[in-house]
């Protein structure tokens, strides 16, 4: 079997090297245009989702402070108190000097509003109070009102007496001094945490993120939808794909490379869109807007942070720029490793049979190699990209926790501050490292996308749609080769040089020759399944190349060497894709063939399903493929060594059958036993891609030529 094994690193069919280059996303966004409605509908749900999650650090921030307030005392109410009471003994004093004066008169009145009692001195001012006599400030004390809660003279004498070795600024001294208190005053200044914020705050910051998770997982259903679907769109693509490619195609590409495109790469692409598309746009959402949050909430604190995380911005790129290479090699080695598989299993018999286990297992070995080696360095390197962005987030927090704790001391932020700094870091950092994986799977879903559509651009046959139809039973079977001439593609070296032959209605044409002479190479130009570079196949006069593949095919059955039988049960093997055939012909075809007997022997008869566990001979798998021509019951016939499967006794009855069936029909009968085509009504002698010789039987050894060699030769001692 040809099979060619794919070069070192990546190259396509041309020996080129791939790249993954814009043009493949350009078609890949071409080809999931008819999801963008879908995928919109998930990138909204992403956004929506990340920007409530972004409002989460500012409620915690405002619950923080909730609750550190709540833990201190109220030093601004007890300044309030403090004030108040000063106020009302400055009024006091005020109306003092008034009264001594005489009443309120002109210079009276002058020395109140300049604040000057009767005698020409300045009334007691907040900070003349504790150089007073307490005498003097109990003198001046009358009931005040303060936030609704009236302090009698009595608690403002003692808070007076403990304002005044106090210090408003210490905390813990103010703390200190709570139990001393007057109780009215207590009730003002005493710490207590505003629960109904709290929890006010704490539903609406657990609504938010409960919608943000419904967000996310509609986000990821979604995703996951369409990528599924563009997976089976691709692979449906390719299978259709497979029909419209010339034969030429699977002479030059590995079997193993193709299954490989539709398995390997589709599921590659599909998993890789799915983990990255939805995942790098709330990255970048949360990114951004935590950036956002970030300088909108304290500028040198985001500096510390945006600091932090260049670094990781520097390295992430020049990661992704050193391993974009290794994940397409890396796709390219599975595919030929995959071929290399498939052709070890497929010729696993001769393989064991040479004694070449060594040789194939030191192939294997060398290929796996080259694909450990691409996986390594690719996945060597995207690993590094979490690591790197988890000492980058860890770093953040250092210097945002360093610089922080330097504006709280200076009385520039509060802890709240500090609190929502640290989330809106880790939702910083954190989008680096999606970032960095989501880049990672577009990374292979560009180089799977690559193959896959590098497969469904190849060059297809024409398309021959506009081309009239023919109907099969019309035809009457007159073939004409005229001056044919036909080279492989790829090859320099022609294979048919000048073929011409006339075959009439009802015909059994037969073609012989030594091997490498074009008789297979004959047949498969007359079915159209490569294309001839000069002159003309006529059918009843019409040529092949005016006709319709798909009718030039409906014309001929055909019973080849290599014989195919899929899984699924001996009746539909044999009908295959012709419909309403009846028991009665499938039996009747089964018996001229000699295998009516066998099939009734196994366990469900006909409708015995060919598998691994039902064994069937080679001999028997080519009567099968003989039966399936039989009941296909077209025009034409084509038979390539149909009998060199079977022993010589099934041969005789097999014979039988065929000449039944090639009654009426014309026939192109290719064999090497030429003691099988000696009623033939044309034989036609090939050597070196051209007729040496033409005529019957009889004809040609009476001429004593090179057919009469060849079938001398098999009698030959």
């Amino acid at each position: 079997m040809m099979h060619g094994h794919a070069p070192h690193g990546a190259r396509g069919r041309d020996g080129a090297p791939q790249r993954v280059d814009h043009a493949t996303w350009g078609k890949l966004l071409r080809y999931c245009r008819r999801y963008v409605p879908a995928v919109a509908v998930a990138l909204v749900c992403a956004m929506v989702g990340t920007v409530l999650t972004l409002l989460g650090p500012n409620m915690l921030s405002d619950i923080t402070d909730a609750v550190q307030n709540g833990i201190a005392p109220d030093t601004e109410a007890l300044e309030r108190v403090v004030q108040t009471v000063t106020e009302n003994i400055e009024a006091n004093a005020g109306a003092r000097a008034r009264l001594q004066a005489g009443g309120p008169g002109e210079a009276a009145g002058d020395a109140a509003g300049s604040g000057l009692d009767a005698g020409g001195a300045a009334a007691p001012s907040l900070d003349d109070l504790p150089a007073m006599p307490a005498e003097a400030r109990t003198a001046l004390l009358s009931d005040v009102e303060v936030d609704g809660v009236v302090i009698t003279a009595a608690d403002q004498k003692k808070l007076l007496d403990i304002f005044e070795h106090l210090d408003m600024n210490d905390t813990e001294a103010a703390m200190a001094a709570l139990d001393d208190l007057p109780a009215s005053v207590k009730g003002l200044v005493e710490p207590g945490i505003d629960m109904g914020f709290v929890c006010h705050v704490a539903l609406t910051l657990v609504s938010f993120y409960v919608a943000s998770y419904l967000l996310t997982v509609l986000q990821g259903w979604i995703m996951t939808t369409v990528t599924q679907r563009i997976g089976q769109s691709m692979r449906a693509d390719i299978s259709a794909k497979i029909n419209r490619l010339p034969m030429s195609y699977f002479n030059t590409v590995p079997k193993g490379d193709i299954l490989s495109r539709i398995t390997n790469d589709v599921d590659m692409l599909g998993q890789s869109l799915n983990q990255s598309v939805g995942t790098l746009l709330s990255a970048v959402v949360l990114f951004a807007g935590s950036l956002f949050m970030m300088v909108t909430t304290n500028g040198w604190m985001t500096l510390a942070a945006v600091g932090a995380s260049l670094l990781g911005f520097a390295l992430m790129m020049g990661i992704m720029g050193r391993s974009q290479k290794y994940f397409l090699r890396q796709q390219s080695a599975l595919g030929a490793l995959s071929g290399h598989i498939e052709e070890s299993y497929t010729g696993h018999s001769v393989i064991a049979a040479y004694n070449a286990e060594d040789r194939v297992r030191a192939e294997f070995d060398r290929m796996n190699g080259e694909l450990v080696d691409a996986g390594f360095r690719a996945q060597c390197l995207s690993g590094l990209m979490m690591p790197i962005m988890m000492f980058i987030g860890n770093f953040g927090y250092v210097a945002v926790c360093v610089v922080g704790g330097a504006l709280a001391l200076d009385g520039q932020i509060g802890f709240g501050v500090i609190v929502a700094f640290m989330l809106y870091v880790r939702y910083f950092t954190q989008p680096l490292s999606q970032i960095a994986q989501g880049v990672q799977a577009l990374q292979s879903a560009g180089a799977a996308g690559t193959r896959v559509f590098e497969f469904l651009e190849a060059p297809e046959m024409a398309d021959e749609s506009a081309k009239p139809a023919l109907a099969a039973g019309s035809v009457r079977g007159e073939v004409e080769f005229d001056h044919v001439r036909f080279t492989y593609p790829g090859s320099d070296k022609p294979v048919i040089k000048d073929f011409s032959a006339h075959a009439f209605p009802g015909q059994k044409v037969a073609i012989v020759g030594p091997t490498g002479a074009g008789k297979t190479t004959m047949v498969n130009l007359l079915m159209r399944f490569f294309e001839i570079d000069g002159g003309q196949i006529r059918i009843d006069g019409v040529p092949t190349s005016e006709m319709r593949r798909e009718d030039v095919h409906a014309l001929f059955c055909m019973v080849l060497q290599d014989t195919w039988l899929f899984e699924g049960t001996v009746r539909e093997n044999l009908v295959y894709r012709d419909e309403g055939v009846t028991d009665e012909k499938m039996q009747r075809a089964c018996r001229s063939v000699g295998l009516d007997h066998f099939i009734r022997s196994l366990p469900q008869g006909y409708d015995t399903v060919l598998n691994d566990q039902v064994n069937l001979s080679q001999g028997q798998k080519q009567q099968m493929t003989i039966a399936r021509a039989m009941i296909a019951d077209k025009p034409m016939l084509i038979l390539d060594e149909a009998t060199s499967n079977v022993d010589t006794r099934t041969e005789l009855k097999i014979q039988q059958a065929m000449d039944e069936l090639m009654s009426g029909r014309t026939s192109f009968v290719i064999a090497h036993r030429l003691s099988t085509i000696k009623n033939a009504d044309l034989i036609l002698v090939m050597k070196e891609g051209d007729i040496i010789e033409s005529g019957t039987h009889e004809e040609l050894l009476a001429a004593g030529g090179f057919y009469a060699d060849l079938y001398n030769s098999q009698f030959a001692e």
